[in-house]
């Protein structure tokens, strides 16, 4: 549906997005995912329209966009503060748009209605100030209000990012329901990983103006193509050559390179030997992390400080200084 193509866009005589290709399918919940100074906002910026490629097309269902207004481009936006008019009840915010087009009162409140609905706002909340609302609340009236245009497109920049860490992680199930019931196809902005592999149907990870890998949440998670989305998405401890050399002995085989960046993620250190294949190391505990439901352990193995992620089932903790056990399943090590 949405085809960016050999896309480039400056600040200046400064390249912020360079060479961007890349196509997001009709209804897909899409993320750009990447740290701060990315790209990932620049480029969703330019497909509202709110900057010019310097270079390339963006198009929408074959049609290229990129000298299309931006009220005629069919794309609703909610950006990260908002930018609801906090004078206005949440009727008139959401109604905002349509009076511009200078509908029918009954044709908005119809629209208005319906909509509200579908974000399950009750009437009682349309008649209140949107300084009332919580931040949750907030977060529906935007969304309302860029629906009610019957957007083809939904862009969201970062729209949890103000809200604190458990409404954030219940509205994150909230949003992706809606998206599911709209149909809508939703471009997400983010920098957390979380919030990525959660929503998504499939991820763009940014780097330096330039994509690393697009894949579903699973193929980046497991099978990352480079070292920036390894270290990126999830938690990973780094092997040294001289934990790779013993694994190679321990299989009898040169299965890994010693000189290459060999990671392992953190659920991934077994303190069990589950699988035959796994080589057993021994580790010297360095310290503990208690987060209630797991622990994440430091140990020392070779030359090496690496994590690992234990579950907590009631049992005595491994003590500092205690040396223990460890497996590595050598499919789970990723070099690059």
């Amino acid at each position: 549906m949405i085809n960016f193509e050999d896309v480039q866009v400056k600040y200046g005589n400064t390249v912020i997005i360079d060479h961007l290709d890349l196509q997001i399918n009709t209804g897909e919940f899409f993320t750009f995912l990447g740290a701060s100074g990315c790209g990932k906002t620049t480029t969703l910026r330019a497909l509202a329209g709110f900057l010019t490629p310097s270079r390339g097309d963006i198009l929408v269902d074959g049609k290229s966009i990129v000298n299309v207004p931006v009220e005629k481009r069919g794309i609703g936006v909610i950006f990260q503060n908002y930018a609801l008019f906090p004078s206005m009840t949440v009727y008139e915010n959401i109604a905002f748009g349509l009076k511009v087009k200078k509908m029918k009162k009954q044709d908005i409140r119809e629209a208005v209605n319906k909509v509200a609905d579908m974000v399950e706002l009750s009437q009682e909340q349309l008649g209140k100030n949107i300084a009332r609302l919580s931040g949750g609340q907030q977060q529906r009236v935007a969304i309302a209000r860029a629906l009610v245009n019957n957007p083809e497109v939904l862009l969201l920049d970062e729209p949890l990012s103000n809200l604190d860490a458990k409404l954030r992680k219940q509205l994150r199930t909230e949003l992706k329901k809606m998206q599911k019931n709209f149909g809508i196809t939703s471009i997400y902005v983010t920098h957390d990983q979380d919030e990525a592999l959660t929503l998504s149907d499939r991820i763009a990870v940014f780097n330096k103006g330039k994509i690393e890998q697009v894949g579903t949440p699973d193929e980046l998670y497991n099978k990352a193509e480079t070292e920036y989305v390894c270290n990126f998405i999830g938690d990973v401890s780094k092997l040294s050559g001289e934990v790779i050399r013993l694994i190679n002995e321990e299989l009898g085989e040169t299965r890994f390179h010693p000189d290459a960046a060999s990671y392992i993620r953190q659920e991934r250190i077994e303190t069990d030997r589950l699988s035959p294949d796994a080589v057993a190391m021994e580790a010297k505990v360095l310290e503990r992390e208690f987060y209630g439901t797991h622990s994440i352990y430091t140990y020392g193995i070779l030359d090496s400080t690496i994590k690992g992620y234990v579950k907590e089932c009631g049992g005595m903790p491994y003590q500092p200084g205690e040396v223990i056990r460890v497996y590595i399943n050598p499919r789970d090590i990723l070099q690059y």
